[in-house]
């Protein structure tokens, strides 16, 4: 709920002159509705009322003077204001603002429509701006680290391209939406995400479990709607510099500009430059991957008539990143003397939403996408291009108890490589043939209200895929609220995903292994169901705890799985003979105490396995547990702000090379922590910084090496022997072949980092 403190205005009645006793009144409101039994007190004196059911009160037969208010109600922040009486005295309302905002801020991800949270029969967690700047990071892909239950994965120890995992499930199973759009996919999904500036974002929505009625088939893990910033709330001009101690530079610019009295555009610029070549583990490849990266962003709102809505808003990016050999260079690109991965993205986006100018409420939203790939990995090239076009009209219908939306949506993919992804019949000539799907889809949704405590929600979705046919998604979720501090929602739904091996799997694209598809791939289907409780809990002193806990379960048909084990030079791909469940527990919770700490905590259990043929194996690089937290506390004398977060994470099963890798099977449980200080004693600029992995975790401590080979990274003197398998020598006794895939975590030390914010209205 947004903040709303007015100014207390005093209207004086008159009164006898002779009077010697007086009164004051006055009503309580959270901005919209009247507060029922707040309470209001003088301090001090023992004087006080409780507000009626019209927020209304009354304190009588007091004597002039000077006396401090204090206001306070379960679920809303206490007021205390200095007043002066001399009069009878009535005051406009005073308003309260919530303990928990979030629980009353419109949420549009799990229904696509604007509803409040509380309201939504789908669970939706809201993470704003502010709250990312808790632990300020150059991209949104790092700074999910804090969010409980997704955690980004990096793929590659060269290149550090990498995805985003929500309960367990792989990045592929996740969709990653830009204002609703479901445009970070397929290639995106693993050099793009990267590329999302944090200043853009107004907040971030994350569904965890079945979302595909609404949203496609590939919606099976979760989404992450990156919601970029309102052109009419967004700051005339912004400016967000940071540096690290590592070599890290990052800028973030936004402004405003008023082209006519209902135009309006906003701006935002990010820089992003890396180029501190470092080798702390000694194994002579950069720890980190060197990067050179700028994004444009646009948005314009147009006002139009009855505050119809129309908004466009446009993305470029290039990124130039490499990782490889400490002597590497440009000239070494793409030949095998000098190791090296490099990397040349161009990414256009453009995405809209223009509500018809007709009575019924018809959007039409679209987004057209551009993607051109670059690659060298060591002497192996992958050059791709990837075209999405994609456009949905809804309509918003309520008819009695029934809250409808109807849509129909046609998604167009083109793309081209020069991989066996999309090689044709005529291998002689090595000709590809680009690959082109249709996905035309139709879609159903409706709550109803069965009651004031229930409501119910069904959905159901048919898309027709130009390769695979018919795609049938159903979705169901209840709602019940048991009352005000207490709600229950059960979700379930069922999902469908094509797999392209080659935009969603990094290691198949690193030139280390040979890949082999053994036969057609089957699409992957799923069965989903999700429980999830929240309760809020408010103390008389002005504390709130609120609790969100979730019970979740996927079950896998056909699930497509790459063997990284029969063969330490192969990635082996074929549908699972058996089946696949991902399954757990997590919570949150929330904290505002009332002497000013807040802290939000978060802690997951999962179970992700693959059953195969009667044999059940943990599926690699999954922990079994993780936790996620966020304190914070402002000592308002000094204007300063102390933030202090942190993950922790489970052990992994690790992609190992044969039986003679001395490496590690299993990573440590092992944490990320940082803390910050911000200092706001300025007008307009905020100056922060701190410490990050304040305990200088790095994932080579206590394992030989983490590249396999990396003294050959071309394989030149591997052996291999009639069966493929790498036979031991006195050079390579442990039987591997180069490989930079063993990689669970971050491979950067302590650092500090120091920004400043400057921020006009």
């Amino acid at each position: 709920m947004k903040r709303i403190i007015l100014p207390v205005l005093f209207i004086f009645l008159f009164v006898e002159a002779n009077a010697q006793l007086i009164q004051v009144s006055g009503k309580i409101s959270d901005g919209k509705e009247p507060i029922h039994k707040a309470s209001v007190q003088l301090v001090g004196l023992g004087i006080g009322a409780v507000t009626d059911s019209l927020g209304g009160f009354v304190l009588a037969k007091l004597e002039p003077g000077n006396y401090t208010l204090k206001v306070n109600a379960i679920g809303y922040k206490t007021l205390t204001m200095p007043i002066q009486l001399q009069k009878d005295t009535l005051f406009l309302p005073i308003v309260l603002a919530t303990i928990d905002e979030k629980l009353n801020e419109v949420v549009v991800t799990g229904t696509q429509k604007e509803i409040k949270r509380l309201e939504s029969p789908v669970p939706v967690e809201i993470y704003t701006a502010q709250f990312f700047k808790k632990n300020p990071t150059p991209s949104i892909f790092d700074a999910l680290q804090n969010v409980n239950g997704v955690r980004p994965q990096l793929n590659c120890n060269i290149c550090n391209t990498g995805d985003i995992h929500i309960n367990g499930l792989e990045g592929p199973y996740t969709m990653v939406l830009i204002d609703g759009m479901p445009i970070v996919s397929s290639l995106s999904t693993v050099y793009g995400l990267s590329g999302i500036p944090n200043a853009l974002v107004e907040r971030i929505e994350v569904v965890k479990g079945p979302a595909s009625s609404l949203y496609g088939s590939e919606a099976v893990g979760g989404l992450i709607n990156i919601i970029t910033k309102k052109v009419q709330n967004a700051a005339l001009f912004s400016a967000d510099a940071m540096a690290t101690g590592y070599g890290e530079y990052n800028t973030d610019l936004g402004f405003k500009v008023n082209v006519s009295p209902k135009v309006a555009v906003l701006t935002g610029i990010n820089y992003f430059n890396f180029q501190n070549k470092a080798d702390h583990n000694h194994d002579g490849f950069t720890d980190v991957t060197l990067q050179n990266r700028i994004s444009l962003f646009q948005k314009w709102n147009i006002d139009r008539q009855d505050n119809r809505l129309f908004s466009l808003a446009g993305r470029f990016l290039y990124e130039d990143r490499w990782g490889g050999e400490m002597n590497w260079n440009k000239s070494y690109r793409g030949g095998n003397e000098v190791y090296g991965e490099s990397i040349y993205t161009k990414r256009f986006e453009l995405i809209g939403n223009y509500q018809l100018p007709i009575k019924e409420k018809f959007f039409l939203a679209f987004s057209l996408t551009h993607h051109d790939q670059n690659s060298r990995y060591g002497d192996v090239p992958y050059l791709a291009q990837q075209n999405i076009a994609f456009s949905q009209l809804t309509w918003d219908k309520k008819i009695g108890l029934h809250d409808l939306l109807f849509g129909s949506a046609l998604r167009y993919t083109y793309y081209d490589d020069n991989t066996p992804a999309t090689a044709s019949a005529d291998l002689a000539n090595q000709r590809n043939q680009p690959e082109r799907t249709f996905l035309p889809g139709i879609f159903v949704q409706d709550e109803m209200k069965l009651s004031k405590a229930h409501s119910l929600l069904a959905g159901l979705r048919y898309d027709y895929n130009s390769i695979h046919g018919h795609i049938l998604t159903p979705r169901l979720a209840y709602k019940w609220s048991v009352n005000e501090q207490n709600i229950i929602r059960l979700n379930a739904g069922t999902g469908f995903r094509v797999v392209n091996l080659f935009t969603e799997d990094h290691a198949a694209l690193t030139g280390a292994r040979e890949v082999v598809v053994h036969d057609q791939l089957k699409p992957e289907r799923t069965y989903n169901v999700n429980l999830n409780y929240l309760a809020k809990v408010y103390l008389d002193n002005g504390s709130f705890f609120g609790f969100d806990l979730s019970a979740f379960y996927t079950y896998f048909n056909n699930r497509i799985v790459g063997d990284f084990e029969t063969n330490p030079n192969q990635i082996i791909y074929n549908n699972l003979n058996g089946h696949a469940v991902s399954k757990g527990l997590t919570g949150n919770i929330d904290m505002a105490l009332a002497n000013g700490l807040k802290a939000n905590i978060g802690l997951t259990y999962q179970d992700v396995s693959l059953t195969e043929n009667g044999i059940r194996k943990q599926q690699l690089l999954t922990e079994k547990f993780s936790g996620t937290w966020a304190v914070s506390y402002k000592i308002n004398k000094i204007h300063l702000a102390i933030d202090y977060t942190g993950n922790v994470y489970g052990p992994m099963r690790l992609p190992l090379l044969g039986g003679l890798d001395p490496r590690r099977p299993f990573s440590p449980t092992w944490s990320i922590q940082n803390i910050q200080f911000t200092y706001s004693g300025f007008k307009r600029i905020e100056i922060y910084g701190g410490v990050k992995n304040l305990l200088n975790f790095t994932p080579n401590k206590g394992t030989p090496f983490i590249i396999a080979r990396a003294n050959d990274p071309f394989d030149k003197n591997v052996q291999f022997g009639a069966n493929g398998q790498v036979v031991p020598t006195p050079d390579n006794p442990y039987a591997l072949t180069f490989d930079p895939n063993y990689v669970y975590a971050p491979n950067q030390g302590i650092r500090g980092f120091l920004g400043v914010r400057l921020t006009i209205n």
